[in-house]
């Protein structure tokens, strides 16, 4: 159904994906909660309107820290680092994961799926170790 969507329409939504439960080595949440949240949204209505700009990954495209409202926070600079930083570990896991998932219907995922999950791989297997 999606798919066919992104051929028959011309404006399709924008999709976004945040994970507010990264965690840090100490086993601590990274963004603050709940409360804060509305600065990522902040972001995504900014990206929309195209008043922001941001870095490309290999998972898509990230904030830019200054385009990022983080003033009083007190996330440390190590923590912030994690909080930008691509897992290419966790993530490639995430597509094997994935990859699996996609096998439990007998060939009948979209190749545009299948496709899609083959270059996120690509570009994640790009990166550095």
């Amino acid at each position: 159904h999606w798919v066919n969507m992104g051929r028959t329409f011309a404006n399709v939504p924008k999709l976004f994906q945040v994970n507010w439960f990264r965690k840090n080595e100490a086993g601590d949440f990274i963004w603050p909660g709940f409360g804060e949240n509305s600065r990522v949204l902040a972001w995504i209505v900014d990206r929309l309107e195209n008043d922001a700009e941001g870095i490309d990954s290999p998972v898509g495209i990230l904030p830019n820290r200054e385009d990022l409202l983080l003033d009083g926070l007190g996330i440390s600079e190590h923590d912030l680092t994690a909080l930008f930083d691509v897992d290419k570990s966790s993530w490639l896991a995430e597509c094997d994961s994935t990859d699996e998932y996609f096998g439990q219907f007998d060939g009948r995922v979209p190749p545009e799926l299948q496709a899609e999950l083959a270059e996120l791989k690509q570009r994640l297997q790009a990166l550095p170790a």
